[in-house]
């Protein structure tokens, strides 16, 4: 009989416990960032949950059940924090499905690949559960800059055929010009250099006074060579960069900075070639570094600069500093622990090193030429004599370190720390509109500094 009631307050005493445990983890907080590339949903709580995602294709839907925990006021806000003009999710249902689970359901606006993955405390954070909701039909970027090219070139009547691009994103825009009969066609000469004769084409076109345009006989047509400039805002997201002493976060100001050279890049030629920025992050969401070096070697960028706001545990440290990769050891102390701190982004933005892209965003990063570190030494060299026309440099050459953004074996690849965000008067400049402007002017200059000297050479990668 003793024995038997010793079992039976056992059995009370686990059924308490595994009630206890399936509520133990509070939920701190919950984010959504919307982004046209994927969009995040973060579930942060004091302990580590363990989730099951099933994927409804028709209507497109996902719904996680969240196991451990009891639906709170927290899990609730989910609800109101998806925007209606969120590019992937149309809205979010949360309730109770048994004692011990939350069923999450994401309906979507068109069909994605999920990705559920859990992070371990790091940082500010504590644990977080997230969903990162690709769409499936992604946008091609090097079209939408063609695109973007496309509709700046106005047609002309006049305009004179010519052969076959040697450049292939060229190649590609001239794909693009093909359109129906009905639809009017893009002019040849609208992505044509600036020049000041028109050539014939083989029907044999004439000019607005009726007779045929002079050219040279031996003459090699010629076409556009859009060169692209691919920008990376630090940060973003769930990774804020470094935080002011006024609460400044450096992911704000670098995107700020990302926008103003965006708009001066655009409206700028090299020679008579069209330039065009294009941005690894246009909003506020988080980008892996190995990511960012993927979607500059996919437009084929000519260039890629970094953008960063520096931070030191003292207020003190100021001026500005432009780094390039090292194959070897880092140019001092300093530009070794930039690198680490910046390498570290991965870790707070959160990476789902489960991804089966990952294996390849490494072998990525483990790649570099002596060429690349060559040509970005000369490009930061430029920046750094325009950036100390506008303000302090905190360092008067060019760092180098390994930093894993810096790594594509490709394209020449620098990372400008604009000011020390940490240094309160530094902070007050990168908050104000007139010193944003005065430093992407001559971020701007610098590129054509650089472009003076190393003019494009002419693309053979494919496609």
């Amino acid at each position: 009989m003793k024995r038997r009631a010793l079992l039976q307050a056992g059995s009370v005493v686990l059924t308490l416990g595994a009630a206890h445990l399936a509520r133990g983890a509070t939920i701190m907080t919950v984010r959504v960032w919307p982004a046209a590339e994927y969009s995040r949903v973060t579930i942060e709580s004091d302990a580590a949950l363990s989730a099951k995602q099933i994927f409804v294709p028709s209507p497109p839907r996902l719904a996680v059940d969240i196991e451990g925990i009891a639906l709170n006021p927290a899990l609730k806000e989910l609800v109101a924090k998806v925007k209606a003009d969120d590019p992937n999710i149309a809205g979010i249902r949360v309730g109770q499905f048994t004692p011990t689970i939350v069923r999450l359901v994401v309906d979507l606006k068109h069909p994605i690949r999920p990705q559920v993955f859990s992070l371990a405390p790091v940082a500010a954070y504590q644990h977080r559960l997230v969903f990162d909701l690709y769409p499936v039909d992604e946008v091609d970027p090097l079209e939408g800059l063609i695109a973007e090219r496309l509709k700046d070139a106005a047609p002309k009547p006049a305009a004179a055929a010519s052969k076959a691009p040697a450049d292939p994103l060229e190649a590609l825009i001239a794909q693009h010009t093909q359109r129906p009969a009905s639809a009017p066609a893009v002019a040849a000469s609208a992505i044509a250099p600036k020049t000041g004769a028109t050539r014939a084409d083989s029907t044999g076109a004439t000019g607005q006074n009726g007779t045929k345009p002079a050219t040279a006989p031996d003459a090699a047509p010629t076409t556009e060579r859009l060169i692209i400039v691919a920008l990376d805002p630090g940060h973003g997201g769930e990774d804020p960069g470094a935080i002011g002493p006024a609460g400044t976060k450096e992911k704000d100001v670098v995107l700020k900075l990302a926008h103003l050279l965006r708009e001066r890049i655009n409206n700028t030629t090299v020679n008579g070639s069209a330039m065009r920025a294009y941005l690894t992050r246009d909003a506020d969401f988080f980008v892996p570094l190995g990511t960012r070096v993927q979607k500059a070697r996919r437009v084929q960028a000519d260039l890629f600069v970094s953008l960063h706001a520096d931070a030191f545990f003292t207020p003190d440290p100021q001026g500005a500093s432009v780094f390039a990769l090292s194959q070897g050891g880092a140019s001092s102390s300093a530009a070794r622990w930039m690198a680490a701190k910046e390498n570290k982004a991965d870790l707070i933005g959160g990476l789902n090193v489960k991804a089966k892209d990952a294996t390849v965003q490494r072998a990525l990063l483990d790649m570099s030429t002596t060429a690349q570190i060559n040509d970005s030494l000369k490009l930061g060299s430029n920046l750094l004599g325009e950036i100390k026309r506008v303000g302090k440099l905190h360092k008067p050459k060019v760092e180098q370190a390994s930093f894993a953004v810096l790594k594509a074996p490709d394209i020449p690849s620098v990372l400008v720390e604009a000011a020390f965000i940490s240094n309160p008067k530094e902070e007050s400049k990168l908050n104000s509109e007139d010193y944003q402007n005065q430093l992407a002017d001559a971020l701007m200059r610098g590129i054509l500094a650089y472009f003076a000297k190393n003019p494009p050479l002419a693309r053979n990668r494919s496609l």
